[in-house]
């Protein structure tokens, strides 16, 4: 696997002129507090946990105090069609590396929709492979960011990706993230995707109610629950709708 010595993106903590509420949201999630024990891979660090556990929220912190918008795209994209969004950004200190990176963008499934339509109204689609996103289905405009528009010698953010992807995408996604690592690039991943959390000495960020930690590919739920339910799918089944009965 190719190594770098110098990640774009190091650590991320709590700046210390700022005053922090831990009784107020984002803080009163458990792992946001924990933000400041967040080192990241020089290659690829993914965040899993829970839905509500906080990955997405400190990942959208990290995307605005990097330039981007919280609908994602590049750091040219500039609207927002969401309400409001988290004030993390504004307490994040974020350690970079040096040199800067060339490339950068941030994907996020849930409003990705939003981004297409900004580039159609643009009509800057060169980068997504000269045609309309809305004219492909959901995954195939994931496939055409990846394939298309990341150039590589970037730090690239992506929010629940396989969200639009069949199992099959998913690994030529993992094809397209490793090219992209051996072009000198740097991915910070929320997944729920087994398949992509098997990406080879990736660092794994486990978000709970007792904070982060780092876990292993094949310690994670994900990998232990899909595994246990392929294995013994019959039996599982059985008992998810005697348990659904006896209800």
């Amino acid at each position: 696997m190719p190594k770098r010595t110098k990640p774009y993106l190091l650590h991320a903590s709590i700046r210390p002129d700022t005053k922090v509420d831990y009784g107020s949201f984002p803080f009163s999630i458990p792992a946001v507090r924990e933000v400041e024990s967040i080192e990241f891979h020089p290659n690829v660090t993914f965040f899993v946990g829970e839905n509500g556990s906080g990955k997405s929220t400190v990942l959208e912190g990290i995307a605005v105090a990097l330039g981007f918008s919280a609908e994602g795209g590049t750091k040219n994209v500039r609207f927002q069609s969401a309400g409001s969004i988290s004030p993390l950004h504004e307490y994040l200190r974020l350690a970079r590396g040096v040199p800067k990176p060339r490339d950068a963008y941030f994907l996020r499934a849930e409003s990705f929709f939003n981004v297409a339509s900004y580039m159609d109204e643009t009509g800057y689609l060169k980068g997504y492979g000269g045609q309309s996103l809305h004219t492909q289905s959901h995954g195939e405009s994931f496939m055409a960011v990846l394939l298309n528009k990341l150039q590589g010698n970037g730090i690239y953010l992506l929010d629940e990706p396989e969200a639009a992807l069949s199992p099959i995408r998913q690994l030529a996604a993992l094809t397209a993230i490793h090219q992209l690592v051996e072009d000198h690039s740097q991915f910070v991943i929320a997944t729920h995707s087994p398949i992509l959390l098997s990406y080879p000495n990736a660092k794994i960020i486990h978000f709970d109610k007792l904070g982060v930690n780092e876990v292993a590919f094949e310690d994670t739920e994900h990998f232990a629950v899909t595994k246990d339910f392929l294995n013994n799918y019959p039996r599982r089944l059985e008992q998810l709708f005697q348990d659904d009965t006896d209800a």
